[in-house]
């Protein structure tokens, strides 16, 4: 379980309050209107953001006075920062030994990781002769190959095509059951927060709203909601 005890973030002149838990296990979407605050949410679960009051916990242990890369975390972003000279094997093992100097065994875990996104056959391709999904998968298994048991995704696939982002949406949910993840998951579109997040936290007005089911809250939402969504009054 992930909890918010009464934290202000501090995000430069911005600042987010959040007094909420997360269920452990399940992929919750973070929703809202553009600059209210989602990113912010996940960069102090990552260490990115400072916590100016209360405190950030994971499966009941402080976090947030931990450095980022001691924290229980992977987050992955729309930009995939794939390294074009490298293979995608050797991008996936990045996550695992930035040297890419590999033992068997750290060989052994790319290739699981490979596996576990549909890619070990494409394993000793560039990123540049991979379709825009496919570079994706590649960063998600670099992401998976920490193996943290909480993963952030800040839009990563908000600039794929409709069928592109269907896949990749299948892959997480997929990936979140299997491998018992916490998945927190920002997006813009309604429909991909309630395709795989049971449950949404909105972001509005200085304030990160405790999780509710996402459903529910796309068919009777806050009014800041509603006129995000399009709708001139909540229905």
């Amino acid at each position: 379980m992930i909890a918010f005890n009464s934290a202000k973030l501090a995000n430069g002149g911005f600042t987010l309050n959040a007094d909420l838990s997360v269920l452990g296990g399940t992929c919750t979407a973070v929703i809202g209107a553009s600059g209210a605050g989602k990113s912010t949410l996940l960069m102090a679960l990552a260490g990115f953001v400072p916590v100016a009051r209360g405190s950030i916990h994971v499966a009941e242990k402080r976090i947030d006075d931990l450095p980022p890369a001691d924290r229980p975390v992977s987050i992955l972003f729309q930009d995939h920062n794939l390294f074009g000279h490298l293979t995608v094997r050797d991008n996936v093992a990045l996550g695992l030994r930035p040297n890419l100097s590999l033992s068997t065994k750290d060989r052994e875990r790319v290739d699981e990781a490979l596996a576990q996104v549909d890619l070990h056959d494409l394993a000793d391709r560039r990123p540049a002769a991979l379709s825009g999904g496919q570079q994706q998968r590649v960063a998600l298994a670099r992401t998976l190959l920490r193996d943290r048991p909480v993963l952030l995704l800040d839009e990563p696939f908000a600039a794929l095509g409709p069928g592109l982002r269907l896949e990749m949406l299948a892959l997480v949910a997929r990936l979140t059951e299997e491998r018992a993840l916490t998945t927190l998951m920002v997006t813009h579109n309604p429909e991909d927060a309630a395709r795989i997040c049971p449950q949404a936290i909105v972001v509005t007005n200085g304030h990160a709203v405790p999780p509710q089911p996402t459903q529910t809250l796309l068919a009777d939402p806050p009014e800041d909601l509603a006129r995000y969504l399009g709708r001139t009054t909540p229905q």
